[in-house]
């Protein structure tokens, strides 16, 4: 297993249970795939630096994950599909 950052941005339109069960969606996904949420970390509602998808705000979190290198190729797809998600971005640790 190997230590991830995932840092992904949702739409700002999202609000209260929506947004919680998008973030619970998300660890769900990590965890089908064979993998442990050690941290999730909610930076909110921030400006983008350019407009993505006619969105000019963002919903920021921040997913610390323990996985296997085989399951990236999983879980990549189910997150270009999702539409509460506008980018992501996953990052191996040391």
């Amino acid at each position: 297993m190997r230590a991830y950052e995932l840092a992904f941005i949702l739409r700002p339109s999202l609000e209260g249970d929506s947004l919680t069960a998008c973030v619970e969606w998300l660890k769900e996904q990590v965890q089908a795939q064979s993998g442990e949420v050690t941290k999730v970390d909610e930076w909110g509602r921030r400006k983008l630096a350019y407009p993505i998808s006619n969105f000019q705000e963002g919903y920021y979190v921040l997913l610390q994950a323990n996985m296997p290198p085989h399951s990236l190729r999983e879980l990549e797809p189910s997150l270009k599909l999702s539409e509460d998600v506008i980018r992501y971005m996953i990052i191996k640790t040391e």
